[in-house]
């Protein structure tokens, strides 16, 4: 098997990094060591820590289970269902110990960093359309309410995931996500 580039050792590395400690907490030296590469190689490939945040951001929005909402053999609101348990099992595998990537480069550094509140924006914009589309063909199969359009849904089941993350990196015991998933489709969406 070929070894990975230098660009995708630091990019490995970052992934896991951030995701594991954080924006803040990652400086440069901190990537490059995990990656097993020379603090000077960073800037080869890389202009600058944002930049790497952006490339780290777009791997991790390929993990997010959109696929799941894609499967059009399956009804919408299971497809919808599958895709937050599959988030929910990804948060558990971890110990509860890490949150979503968008959530904590939202919350540690887009209030100061333009690009990483661009990106962030970006991305939960791209990942609530995949799920508004899943609620609309719910609505129109009659199995979501219609009372509420599909965007605003969208935006919150997201914004409502994204704080049961935090509140199971507090509590550790599967409550926020119950709580989550009870909500959402037995109140909201019905």
């Amino acid at each position: 098997m070929p070894r990975a580039s230098v660009r995708e050792q630091i990019v490995d590395a970052a992934f896991e990094q951030f995701h594991r400690h954080g924006y803040n907490a990652c400086g440069v030296k901190l990537i490059t060591d995990s990656a097993g590469v020379p603090k000077g190689s960073f800037y080869n490939h890389f202009e600058s820590k944002e930049a790497l945040a952006l490339v780290v951001m777009d791997r991790y929005g390929a993990t997010r289970h959109l696929d799941k909402l894609a499967e059009a053999s399956v009804p919408p609101l299971t497809r919808l269902r599958d895709h937050f348990e599959a988030l929910a099992q990804d948060i558990i595998d971890l110990g509860y110990e890490r949150g979503c990537v968008f959530g904590n480069f939202s919350t540690e550094a887009a209030d100061h960093i333009p690009a990483i509140r661009d990106g962030v924006r970006t991305a939960f914009d791209l990942w609530a359309t995949a799920i508004a589309a899943v609620i609309s063909e719910a609505q129109e199969d009659g199995s979501v309410t219609s009372a509420t359009d599909a965007e605003t849904l969208a935006r919150f089941l997201l914004n409502a995931w994204e704080g049961a993350i935090v509140g199971e990196r507090a509590a550790k015991d599967g409550s926020s996500f119950a709580a989550f998933f009870t909500v959402a489709f037995e109140a909201v969406l019905r």
